[in-house]
């Protein structure tokens, strides 16, 4: 074969498999494991409750615009002085006094009403914009917490693996025990019961899966059209995330919580409603220009005007609207005294959780889960010398097998009640939050 031929053969190979190395490379970044960062990632470029935030901004922004404008001007039209009686009865031409007009009028706001104004639509837009932390906030709190529990019980189900394993040595070692007689042959079904119980664990941990799983596609969203994005099933990265937990950075922190801070738009805004309330005692005007036309004969006229507002029975009127407006300042200090006390309530409390918890974890670990392990391989040994029945074995095997998944809850709850912590106190940001954790 010339090596013309060799050539064309191997480029034309190339191109057949570029395809595929293409399709496989697609596969493997697909396949990428879903970390933390990136699930907040997704969730915060998918979130519906962000972009009806935002919408809520866009709409303020937009009302915002014409505030302190001028009303539409009026235009109107008319016939005065129009004879329905004697000789001129019914006809335009024979009174002096009959015309038709018509005319503009522009009514002016008093100039502290539209400051008011301005400062109400104002108020409002850095309302809708300080709702946009507190949104952001709660999607960050909620995606991580929804990503730890599918994390931890994608390692429960790990440990599955191990366990059926286990049991199939503990079988093994009951039929030698038995073809010894040291042995009931009744004892052969009991590795297979336990067997059993752990396919009945098993199915539950996978329902629970499929919840969490379920939970956190709800975080991730959806592309239209196209059911769920690609992301929100592939697997989980090996390691979890320590989020740092810093007790005193945390109480520095909680007075710029996004929910207390929210407050201050709150109260500018009653501000703006008070100031635009009492606007009410000051006289708003108009200005009214108008072209009287009448007959040949007598010729035609205009005329200028101007009307002032005569804010009178204040008290009855605008004084109760002051109040009202007065009330909804104190309303809102009230609340924030509220919030602060709930949100401090739930910092004590949830770190208080992260201590507790992070001492049983260091207990289970370096305590009871060897003490456990250790009186397994004792009750294992005394079956084995036939000194003890295969009922202890196995409850004490259960023990473990309890302790083992002990550990993953507690690493769950862990993890949980440091994303309530780090999120809702710490901002959710690392620089915010040096120092040691808290054990």
């Amino acid at each position: 074969m010339s090596p013309f031929l060799i050539t064309l053969i191997w480029y034309r190979s190339i191109w057949l498999m570029l395809p595929m190395a293409l399709v496989f490379a697609s596969c493997a970044t697909d396949a990428a494991p879903l970390s933390l960062n990136a699930a907040l990632t997704i969730a915060e470029q998918n979130s519906p409750e962000l972009k009806a935030n935002n919408a809520q901004i866009d709409a303020a922004q937009s009302a915002d615009i014409p505030a302190g404008s001028l009303p539409n001007p009026k235009i109107y039209a008319g016939l005065d002085n129009f004879p329905v009686t004697g000789n001129a009865a019914g006809q335009l031409n024979r009174d002096n006094m009959t015309m038709s007009k018509f005319g503009i009028m522009q009514d002016i706001p008093n100039a502290a009403k539209r400051r008011a104004q301005v400062d109400v639509s104002n108020a409002k837009v850095d309302v809708a914009q300080a709702q946009r932390p507190i949104t952001s906030l709660k999607l960050r709190e909620n995606t991580a917490i929804a990503w730890f529990n599918r994390y931890y019980l994608e390692r429960k189900i790990a440990l599955f693996n191990s366990l059926f394993s286990e049991n199939k040595l503990l079988a093994q070692t009951v039929r030698a025990q038995i073809a010894s007689g040291r042995s009931q042959v009744t004892d052969a079904v009991l590795p297979q019961q336990e067997a059993a119980q752990l396919e009945d664990q098993l199915d539950d941990l996978n329902r629970d899966l499929s919840k969490a799983k379920s939970a956190l596609r709800r975080y991730l969203g959806v592309q239209s059209g196209n059911g769920f994005d690609q992301n929100v099933d592939q697997m989980l990265t090996q390691d979890a995330p320590e989020l740092p937990i810093n007790a005193e950075q945390l109480h520095q922190h909680l007075h710029h919580h996004p929910e207390l801070q929210a407050f201050t738009a709150e109260s500018e805004l009653a501000d703006a409603k008070i100031a635009e309330a009492r606007s009410l005692k000051k006289s708003d005007m108009s200005v009214e220009f108008g072209y009287y036309h009448r007959a040949p004969q007598f010729g035609d006229m205009i005329g200028v005007q101007l009307t002032y507002e005569l804010p009178i029975f204040t008290s009855h009127r605008i004084d109760p609207l002051i109040a009202a407006a007065m009330s909804e300042q104190e309303d809102i200090d009230a609340q924030r005294e509220v919030i602060l006390r709930d949100h401090t309530n739930m910092l004590e409390n949830d770190l208080a959780d992260y201590v507790a918890l992070n001492r049983q974890l260091e207990r289970a670990n370096s305590t009871e889960l060897p003490l456990t392990q250790q009186k397994v391989a004792l009750q294992l040994a005394s079956y084995q010398a036939g000194k003890a029945d295969l009922i202890a074995v196995l409850t004490t095997r259960r023990e473990l097998i309890e302790q083992r998944l002990k550990i993953i809850t507690l690493e769950n709850m862990r993890a949980v009640t440091a994303a309530q912590l780090y999120y809702a106190y710490g901002g959710g940001s690392v620089d915010d939050l040096q120092g040691a954790n808290i054990k």
